[in-house]
């Protein structure tokens, strides 16, 4: 489409959004992906699924402004899958991400949705791992392709990756894609994207970014905004000042007090993120950093680790926990106080999420009250400010987490199913299924979290045991 093209913004607004919404079989779905959106719990339409499916399903480009966790994957998911043709094996439709780790939640969820039909295949191409078996899986075809723009340019400009046969393109967490310089990546990748395709363009904000892609590359799209990013009584906000010396400190003092069982606590530097993680295990807390100087693998490891439950803080940088969406965070800890309005949204915005509460926590020394002031300002409310002397340690040790994981050497190219281990662990050694949490298979490794308690057992009797008919490797992750 030319850059000049007529754009048309019909912006459907909802505010102070209720916590449930119309019934899906007010869609023009198939029988079959209603009952299976009935199996996998689906309910009633979230805001952003009842303000955006009726307006996607009827084949219209679409601009959407909705936070991590509203359920916006859903709502582009369904309208990819709804024009798909799982009998023309070839790539309908492809959905680009800021990072890898939104990529595989995206790629994980189309799966489910996509149960509904025969033979759906969705591929993951993201950097950080080796182009080579991606190449392959290529070669034997995907309908649907979820990968960051990068990767997915080096296929195109090898020519391993094919649009012609594209219906649908989905721009997800767009803004943080412009944020991480990502714009002319995209311009390339659409660029080769089918004139007549339908573009559907979500972002938490609306950055300049935005319009200039909707200017040159959309087709009259049609905008769903939520006012509200996130209700007043879901996020609970307090702030603490404090003294540069005491900050790390005052972390675990909100740990003790609180008891959260998951915690995202956000750091402006990788040398604060090492400095509170040192600070909080030689506490005795299940600590973990996300930086910028960990590799793919590691990053792996301690996004499984966390997303399990096997680990109680993960200690992150902004650019880092990009694209994370967490289910079940209970806090979010501010140990540096962000550098803009919009930070400061997007990390507290990882707890409270659909229809769960969460808290966040900010501290702030006497430097930082004009970053404090600015965030109030441009959000519209008075911080709350509390003394740390008020925060009481009742428990004689850290609260621990709940889950370990064991790694077992074999994933993908082994053909492991979660159901496969989950079998091994119930069927064949007799633990119980309750006792057996997340199981995250990679192309290499598979991730299963156990309960703490029965955690050296099963590793001692898993050791040696058969997963799928051949021998395991295993071993367990430190905490």
């Amino acid at each position: 489409m030319s850059p000049t093209s007529p754009t048309s913004h019909i912006a459907a607004t909802v505010a102070n959004p209720a916590p449930s919404g119309p019934s899906f079989s007010s869609l023009p779905l198939p029988p079959a992906t209603l009952q299976n959106l009935t199996r996998l719990g689906y309910t009633a339409m979230t805001p952003i699924q009842a303000a955006s499916l009726p307006l996607t399903l009827a084949g219209h480009d679409l601009i959407a402004q909705a936070k991590t966790g509203s359920g916006k994957t859903a709502a582009f998911a369904l309208a990819l899958l709804a024009r798909l043709a799982p009998r023309d094996f070839a790539v309908q439709a492809l959905v680009l991400c800021p990072t890898r780790e939104l990529a595989d939640q995206v790629t994980l969820e189309v799966r489910r949705l996509a149960r509904a039909e025969d033979s759906v295949k969705v591929l993951t191409l993201c950097g950080g791992v080796p182009m080579r078996p991606q190449i392959s899986s290529l070669e034997h075809g995907a309908h649907i392709v979820v990968g960051t723009p990068g990767r997915i340019m080096d296929h195109l400009t090898r020519g391993h990756l094919q649009l012609g046969a594209l219906k649908t393109l989905v721009l997800d967490e767009a803004d943080r894609m412009l944020d991480m310089g990502f714009f002319d990546d995209m311009a390339t990748v659409i660029k080769q994207c089918p004139k007549d395709r339908q573009t559907l363009l979500f972002s938490a904000t609306y950055p300049e970014g935005i319009a200039k892609i909707s200017a040159t590359f959309m087709r009259q799209p049609k905008e769903v905004k939520l006012l509200e990013a996130h209700a007043a009584t879901k996020i609970r906000q307090q702030f603490y000042e404090v003294k540069d010396s005491e900050r790390l400190h005052a972390v675990s003092l909100l740990l003790n007090h609180f008891h959260p069982v998951s915690t995202l606590a956000f750091c402006n530097t990788k040398q604060q993120c090492r400095d509170l993680v040192a600070v909080l295990r030689g506490l005795g807390f299940a600590a973990m950093e996300l930086h910028g100087d960990l590799d793919q693998r590691e990053r792996d490891q301690v996004m499984v680790q966390f997303a399990n439950r096997s680990c109680s803080v993960l200690v992150a940088t902004d650019i880092a926990a990009r694209g994370l969406d967490i289910a079940e965070l209970e806090a979010v800890i501010n140990v540096d106080i962000a550098l803009d309005p919009a930070t400061h949204t997007h990390r507290i915005g990882r707890t409270g999420r659909v229809d769960a509460e969460g808290w966040a926590f900010s501290l702030a020394s006497m430097d930082e009250m004009g970053r404090v002031g600015q965030i109030e300002h441009t959000l519209g409310f008075t911080s709350e400010f509390h003394p740390l002397a008020e925060l009481t340690h009742d428990r004689a040790a850290p609260l621990q987490p709940p889950m370990q994981t064991l790694q077992i050497v074999g994933g993908r190219k082994e053909k492991i199913r979660p159901g496969d281990v989950l079998g091994a662990l119930t069927k064949d050694l007799g633990f119980a299924g309750r006792q057996i949490g997340k199981i995250n298979v990679n192309e290499f490794s598979t991730y299963v979290a156990v309960e703490r308690s029965i955690a050296h057992d099963v590793l001692r009797r898993l050791s040696g045991a058969k997963v799928k008919g051949k021998t395991v490797k295993v071993r367990l992750l430190e905490d």
